[in-house]
């Protein structure tokens, strides 16, 4: 069976899978690796894993071309060291030029034959003055590649709102569509700053439960619903999907009844409300 290992190209990014050949490696283990960009050092986040031949993961393996020596690890401290430099310098080109644009990152392959610039802008940005004048002050190839805010996000890390590392600058390996609709469905607040993440749009955590949520969402009475409990009839007042449980106005005669709350087991729903009749 094939086998496969998870690896960080940079130290940061998004993790893609190498054959690790006769390699013993784990998680934690620098290695040298070709991609289209070049000759990379990156880092192992997991063990060496058995895949099936129709998995996906393992359709056109690259493999490890050697594990990184100190020579290796030295060339690599020392580019983090001129990436610096040359990120100060491409900011003071994008200034002179008076370019729309922001800079987010600079990159170095391994061997320093190509550097790669991040960016973000609002639209199509004109660079090419300034590819000419960085490749002058370089003296190598010169890549400026546009991402967006989420991209931005995942290259310079932080932490959440749950105090964790951002999940895509961790374990994420793709963007996927997240929709108010969701945030809807999770009864949580419409307040942009509670469901926004670092990068300014909607957290991608709103996707994980999302199953899990809208299955509740079809099952349970909703707010405003009469419904049948062993206390009696009444009208439900707040929904707990995570807990399934219900909070429950009881009718009775002539006033109102006391607020219960009951397992969504032992409710029967009765009658469901309108919208209108919910307002």
């Amino acid at each position: 069976m094939p086998k496969l290992i998870s690896v960080r190209l940079h130290g940061r990014g998004k993790i893609r899978y190498f054959d690790p050949g006769a390699y013993d490696l784990k998680s934690g283990s620098a290695v040298i690796v070709q991609t289209d960009q070049g000759l990379e050092l990156g880092l192992c986040t997991g063990m060496i894993t058995e895949v099936g031949e129709d998995s996906p993961l393992a359709k056109d393996l690259q493999g490890i071309l050697r594990e990184a020596s100190e020579e290796d690890w030295a060339q690599y401290q020392e580019n983090l060291e001129l990436e610096k430099e040359a990120f100060a310098i491409c900011q003071q080109e994008i200034d002179r030029h008076e370019l729309p644009m922001k800079l987010v990152a600079a990159e170095y392959v391994l061997n320093r034959r190509r550097l790669i610039f991040y960016f973000t802008a609002d639209g199509r940005v004109d660079f090419r003055l300034l590819v000419k004048d960085l490749a002058s002050a370089f003296c190598t190839r010169i890549e400026l590649r546009q991402i967006g805010v989420r991209d931005e996000a995942c290259l310079k890390g932080g932490l959440g709102m749950c105090g964790r590392c951002l999940c895509c600058a961790s374990y994420m390996q793709d963007f996927y569509p997240v929709s108010i609709k969701m945030a809807k469905e999770q009864n949580l607040s419409m307040n942009p700053a509670k469901i926004s993440g670092a990068c300014g749009r909607l957290l991608c955590c709103l996707r994980y439960e999302e199953a899990a949520y809208a299955d509740a969402n079809k099952r349970l009475p909703k707010r405003g619903d009469l419904v049948d409990t062993p206390k009696g009839k009444g009208v439900v007042q707040e929904v707990n999907l995570l807990k399934e449980s219900l909070r429950v106005r009881l009718e009775a005669e002539g006033e109102e009844g006391e607020s219960l709350i009951f397992p969504a087991t032992e409710v029967s729903r009765i009658k469901r409300r309108s919208n209108k009749e919910r307002k």
